[in-house]
């Protein structure tokens, strides 16, 4: 495997892209999306050494227990600061907490989503384009940037309305924006904003502007 471009750095935190090969549609049903966030959460854990699908063939009581004993262990390989799901890409900030994290855990996640796509659909093949894309988030200011263009990424796909934005499942806007547990530590970005209701007003006051891209083509990944 070729060495890449842009080291990944323990205590970083990065923008982390890929799609579908071909840009084709890789999340069909909720399932599909389901799936993806199981993943997203289950190989987070260094703990988890063993693969997805293996652990979803274990008795459901012992899966939950080996689960719940996972999580008790609360030793990660990333923090997942954002996310956003789409049709046919994925976007993600993580932060790197030991070395070699951030491979090992999109190594992960992308093997395991392609065995359950391909097997659910009958296809064989790559899944993904390449190996995911990964750019370095700098500072404060470069990650509000970043997170809010992730979190608009429905309403700039015109997948949902401005008054659904914060319904989309596939997101982690709703738990910015709820403070409900979920899959993200929150707090490093909100601690820059005075309340959830100032964040969301970020998000939707730069809607239009997203749609421009112009002053963030170096924060995004194409």
């Amino acid at each position: 495997m070729p060495t890449r471009k842009t080291p990944l750095v323990t205590g970083e935190i990065y923008h982390i892209y890929n799609r579908g090969i071909n840009k084709q549609n890789i999340f069909l049903h909720k399932r599909d999306y389901s799936y993806m966030l199981q993943i997203l959460e289950y190989y987070s854990y260094l703990s988890s050494l063993l693969s997805y699908s293996k652990f979803k063939k274990i008795a459901r009581y012992k899966r939950e227990s080996t689960l719940q004993l996972i999580k008790k262990d609360n030793i990660k390989i990333v923090d997942i600061l954002a996310f956003c799901v789409m049709p046919n890409h994925f976007h993600l900030i993580v932060r790197q907490v030991v070395d070699g994290g951030i491979c090992r855990f999109f190594g992960n996640i992308q093997n395991s989503y392609a065995s359950y796509f391909n097997i659910k659909n009958k296809r064989e093949g790559s899944l993904f384009q390449g190996r995911f894309k990964s750019v370095r988030v700098l500072d404060d200011e470069q990650l509000t940037h970043v997170v809010r263009y992730i979190h608009l990424n429905p309403l700039t796909s015109c997948i949902v309305a401005s008054i659904d934005l914060i319904n989309y499942p596939w997101s982690s806007l709703p738990q910015y924006i709820n403070g409900i547990p979920g899959l993200c530590e929150t707090k490093t970005v909100m601690q820059n904003f005075s309340s959830p209701k100032e964040y969301l007003e970020h998000i939707l006051d730069q809607a239009d502007y997203q749609r421009q891209l112009k002053k963030l083509k170096d924060l995004i990944i194409e």
